[in-house]
């Protein structure tokens, strides 16, 4: 029977073998680890007679996860001064505050008050023969009794109405020049394209924030956004607007919109305020504002035609008066009818009357009183010629009426 004896020379050998195999390969790992450290050392003193070429990807670029010393760290120098920084140090100081300051009756005390019945915005757009000319919104300044002008500076201005206008929402405001520095360049509307940008600058929630600037887009061109001047729940007119989403808040009306030449290119003029909607604002083309503006400038008011009636669009009459008081024809689909006609006007010397229903203008069709306005203020002048074709009792007729004037 054989056995196992540990203790002869070949067994002791082999135990003496195992004994140094662990120990070697330890030293030999340390050994590796202890010259990656030392590499960059070495490379950087040149005691190394070789070099070292870090790998690049295929742009040429090192790539971002590789841990680099020596000279591959730079200084970088950011600045902030941008073109939106420029155009809006250029424009602010032509954006001023509107101050609308109304007179209030003390019965008590038998004298009157004055108190500040809202604040607004507005752009210089001109400066001649020691006058400054203020653009503004007519709903900014309407029934102020005394009106300031406040600067970039916080300097405050007693300022002047030269005109408003309720259809187009304007308003030309004229104070003394001495210590107006700046004045807005006048831009085009024309070509503004959806998607460009748009600052807006004003004053929202009043003179606390005055100089406010916002940054959005063009979001929409020519808008016709419905208007309601007497609360009476009818549309009296179609407002035709810049959409942007640059926010305009209350206060910034009568500010500047702008494009990113610094060029005044919209007045700032409404938004619409419901919960549910975000980012909808809109301001008056310039192109469209600069005729108002300078009407208001030299006549204090815009020379309108008008016929002199009080009519209503057929779909606000209820279907069976149609038959019953108006004695329409069944073609008969649309049309403006006559409720009142003002005595003298032009419409009383053509020979219309109460309940004639209009349906052409020029050989136009015409529906409501948006149709009637919109075709008298942008294709007629007063004194023009106005061929009407209307029905009265069912029988189709024509009259020719002169225009007259809008006081």
């Amino acid at each position: 029977m054989g056995y196992y004896d540990d203790h002869s020379p070949a067994t002791r050998q082999k135990k003496h073998r195992r004994r140094w195999v662990m120990p070697t390969i330890v030293g030999g790992i340390l050994g590796a680890v202890l010259v990656l450290l030392a590499l960059p050392a070495l490379v950087q003193t040149e005691l190394l007679p070789y070099d070292i070429t870090i790998p690049e990807d295929e742009s040429g670029l090192v790539q971002d996860d590789q841990n680099l010393t020596g000279n591959t760290t730079k200084n970088v120098e950011l600045d902030v001064k941008t073109q939106i920084t420029d155009v809006v140090e250029k424009v602010t100081p032509s954006v001023v505050g509107v101050v609308n300051i109304q007179s209030q009756e003390n019965f008590w005390q038998q004298n009157n008050s004055s108190q500040q019945g809202g604040v607004g915005s507005g752009v210089i757009y001109k400066k001649e023969d020691g006058t400054a000319y203020v653009v503004t919104n007519n709903h900014v300044i309407e029934g102020a009794s005394e009106i300031e002008v406040v600067l970039a500076d916080e300097t405050r201005i007693k300022a002047q109405l030269v005109g408003s206008d309720v259809f187009t929402d304007l308003a030309v405001l004229k104070m003394p020049s001495e210590q107006v520095k700046h004045v807005a360049e006048l831009g085009s509307s024309a070509n503004l394209k959806v998607g460009e940008p748009a600052i807006a600058i004003g004053n929202p929630l009043g003179l606390s924030f005055a100089g406010s600037v916002t940054q959005g887009i063009i979001s929409g061109k020519e808008r016709a956004i419905p208007q309601d001047f007497n609360g009476d729940g009818l549309d009296d007119w179609q407002a035709e607007v810049i959409q942007t989403d640059a926010a305009i808040n209350p206060g910034n009306s009568g500010g500047a919109l702008i494009n990113i030449d610094g060029q005044l290119i919209g007045i700032n003029s409404m938004k619409i305020a419901q919960s549910a909607v975000e980012g909808i604002g809109f301001a008056i083309p310039i192109d469209a504002a600069e005729p108002i503006i300078e009407e208001l400038e030299k006549h204090g008011q815009v020379n309108r035609p008008y016929i002199g009636v009080e009519a209503y669009g057929l779909n606000e009459v209820p279907t069976s008066e149609w038959d019953n008081t108006l004695n329409l024809p069944e073609d008969v689909e649309g049309g403006l009818y006559i409720r009142s006609i003002r005595q003298m006007s032009p419409a009383a010397k053509a020979g219309l009357e109460p309940l004639d229903v209009i349906t052409e203008l020029d050989g136009e069709p015409v529906e409501n009183i948006i149709d009637l306005r919109k075709y008298l203020y942008n294709e007629k002048d007063p004194g023009d010629d106005l061929e009407i074709a209307y029905y009265r009792d069912g029988e189709r007729n024509t009259t020719t009426i002169t225009l007259g004037s809008q006081e």
